[in-house]
């Protein structure tokens, strides 16, 4: 959605009859970069006050590691899965 209200506000440097002569798919890639914009530096806000970079209210998942033995195991039984499917269809 183009909101016509904001666009004074994010083409400030363009007078108003550029503004008018944009088409508008151009409006609305310039609405959605300054949105861009805003995000990055809300990002770049907080790792500079020591915050995380991730979104608010979003949970940054550690992933699990998994230990050699383990991926070894599972990649034999994977391994006798398919055995037994090819056994079959023979």
């Amino acid at each position: 959605m183009l909101l016509l209200f904001l666009l004074p506000l994010i083409l400030l440097p363009m007078n108003m009859k550029d503004i008018l002569n944009l088409s508008a798919d151009k409006l609305k890639r310039i609405v959605t970069l300054k949105a861009d914009i805003e995000r990055l530096e809300a990002q770049l806000q907080g790792v500079l006050s020591g915050g995380s970079s991730a979104a608010p209210g979003r949970v940054i998942k550690k992933r699990r590691a998994m230990s050699a033995a383990a991926r070894k195991k599972i990649s034999l039984a994977a391994k006798a899965r398919w055995a037994k499917v090819r056994a079959a269809a023979k």
